[in-house]
């Protein structure tokens, strides 16, 4: 299945299935059902999967052409898609990703952390060692646990966004840099066992240049925000999947990434190894929590380009796997982010 979530203005949130050239309106079949974590909440108490409960109402939904809610502006009087993860309490989800997954990033990260001048059979950086670290043991036998791969965190679900909606360029930040990526979505069920809705494309929007200056900056420059959007597919295996990403300025493309390959064929971690050394921390298994994890990239257009993220901006990431592709549009933030923030006694 496709689900989208979706506004309709004056009646609010709804959540949807894509069928074709339209969207079945399941909302509209079932009031309760107002959002995929609704949805997953109602099968979790009824004993029945994520896909079962959306099935139940598809005959009774309304249809909507899939073309209006993909061209409504956000914010705007018309209906629009939203981003397909949501929850009641935007802080209870919990954003993150695991790096050095594909090749070619352990490639663009080595580039950011190592010596060109330096000459030895070993490997030069922290990113080299990681990646091998994650091609010796990232691959365990069935229930077995293997070598952990990086982590890190990005934020909450305030730092979500969805198609059509803005990036955020910050006034502190060096630069801008896209990161064309598969994201998961998971709910933790009240008995604590995490449970994976499907997956969704990402850009894990990110500042390369922050991190190039020692890769221990690497934690600051993932505190950005990120898209993911627009549907969320319920079904899909995670073993391969090619991407593209174009940025484009004033209506000319500056950046073309060419095929990106995803999925356990192109990576050095399983899906379960990756999901098993997340979910592995209590603090992870909150019931009621909801996750979204990136999986990592495998080219960045840091390492070759000669430019800088400019407000206005526009990135475009796609692929067949997903009927749609993933826009946004780089804005700059607030200026007096630049500005020293004081700190008063309470």
């Amino acid at each position: 299945m496709r689900v989208v979530q979706f506004v309709i203005p004056g009646k609010g949130r709804r959540v949807g299935v894509v069928e074709g050239d339209s969207v079945a309106d399941i909302t509209s079949a079932s009031p309760s059902l107002k959002s995929v974590y609704d949805v997953a909440q109602a099968g979790f108490e009824a004993g029945k999967s994520f896909e079962q409960v959306l099935s139940e109402s598809l005959n009774g939904a309304d249809r909507l052409p899939y073309s209006e809610l993909l061209a409504g502006a956000p914010g705007g009087d018309a209906s629009h898609l939203i981003s397909p993860v949501a929850h009641e309490d935007p802080h209870r989800v919990l954003v993150s990703g695991t790096g050095l997954t594909h090749t070619g990033s352990m490639k663009s990260r080595d580039q950011m952390h190592s010596d060109d001048s330096e000459q030895s059979a070993e490997p030069q950086s922290d990113s080299a060692k990681m990646f091998q670290m994650g091609l010796d043991g990232g691959k365990p036998s069935s229930g077995t646990r293997g070598t952990s791969p990086e982590w890190f965190y990005k934020g909450n679900g305030t730092a979500i966004k969805g198609p059509g909606e803005t990036l955020e360029l910050p006034a502190f930040a060096l630069d801008g840099g896209e990161e064309p990526e598969l994201a998961a979505c998971y709910m933790i069920d009240p008995t604590g066992a995490p449970r994976r809705l499907g997956f969704a494309l990402g850009n894990e929007w990110s500042d390369h240049e922050t991190e190039r200056i020692n890769y221990l900056y690497l934690a600051p420059s993932k505190l950005r925000e990120c898209s993911v959007g627009p549907e969320l597919v319920t079904d899909f295996d995670f073993k391969e999947l090619q991407l593209t990403c174009t940025v484009r300025r004033a209506g000319e493309t500056i950046y073309d990434s060419g095929p990106l390959f995803t999925g356990e064929e192109y990576m050095s971690h399983t899906l379960a190894n990756c999901e098993d050394h997340h979910f592995k921390y209590p603090q992870h298994r909150a019931p009621g929590d909801a996750h979204v994890h990136f999986f990592g990239t495998s080219q960045l257009s840091f390492s070759t380009r000669q430019w800088k993220f400019e407000p206005g901006d526009e990135i475009e990431i796609a692929s067949e796997g997903f009927s749609e592709p993933l826009r946004n549009t780089v804005a700059a933030g607030a200026p007096e982010a630049g500005s020293v923030i004081p700190v008063t006694s309470a």
